[in-house]
């Protein structure tokens, strides 16, 4: 059972998580799913993350809803609904060592040399193969941001309808990683290891108003340093998660 101490500590890295998204639309969440995962389940991990990135994400989108290219996140939802319906037929249940494993390796997409993948959220059939890779990705490890900065990184978008239209798509994505593992967990609630209720009715205040700080820093950011800022940020937390995955793997 977890902790209040464990619990309050969980809901400030929830605020400052949501405030990181705020300004970089993805690192966040990569951060809160690895703190999860050291305290929670898998499964249990899984919805939560799930839980308050749907409200972060979502905050988000409200915020800039001026700036979200909602052609993007139309082509965007039916890859998302397809790769949903070709994970319902899957049996997937990783441990906690895989799932660090893919949050380590996952930071490695930022630096992909532009040259290698022309991808462009903007395209049709890009906005329908973000859908669907970033969903499954999202399933699999829990987040998903920098295999969709790919897709987003040759647009044109302005920074600020980058970090809008990304926050309406995930709202999409974790969305369907909570129906994925929340059956299973609900049903075995006893052992589920999901926090108290009351955690989830602080966590969204907490989640809306960390959107709301890294709004303010994300205007004051100039394109230039948004990107930078962003690929340096999740390459360090993909070091520390490898280190995490080494360590559970060899014990």
């Amino acid at each position: 059972m977890l902790s209040a101490f464990t619990a309050f500590a969980l809901l400030a890295v929830v605020l400052i998580t949501s405030t990181i998204s705020g300004v970089f639309g993805m690192a966040g969440g990569l951060m809160l799913m690895g703190a999860l995962a050291l305290v929670l389940p898998v499964s249990a991990a899984m919805v939560t993350h799930g839980t308050v990135q749907i409200v972060s994400n979502g905050w988000r989108g409200i915020i800039h809803r001026a700036h979200i290219d909602w052609r993007i996140v139309a082509l965007y939802a039916l890859g998302s609904a397809a790769a949903g319906g070709a994970l319902a037929l899957a049996s997937y249940a990783p441990s906690a060592a895989w799932v660090y494993l893919l949050l380590g390796l996952i930071p490695a997409l930022a630096w992909l040399p532009n040259d290698w993948l022309r991808l462009d959220a903007a395209r049709p059939s890009h906005a329908f193969a973000c859908g669907f890779g970033v969903t499954g990705l999202n399933v699999a490890a829990g987040v998903a941001g920098p295999l969709l900065d790919v897709f987003f990184i040759r647009t044109a978008l302005t920074r600020h309808q980058i970090v809008a239209t990304k926050a309406a798509t995930q709202v999409l994505s974790h969305l369907t990683k909570v129906l994925f593992y929340g059956a299973p967990v609900l049903l075995a609630a006893e052992t589920s290891g999901l926090p108290p209720l009351w955690f989830f009715i602080a966590a969204i205040p907490l989640a809306m108003l960390g959107g709301v700080l890294g709004g303010r820093v994300l205007d004051a950011m100039s394109d230039k340093s948004f990107l930078k800022w962003t690929r340096w940020i999740v390459t360090a937390l993909g070091v520390l998660y490898l280190a995490q995955a080494a360590r559970l793997f060899w014990g």
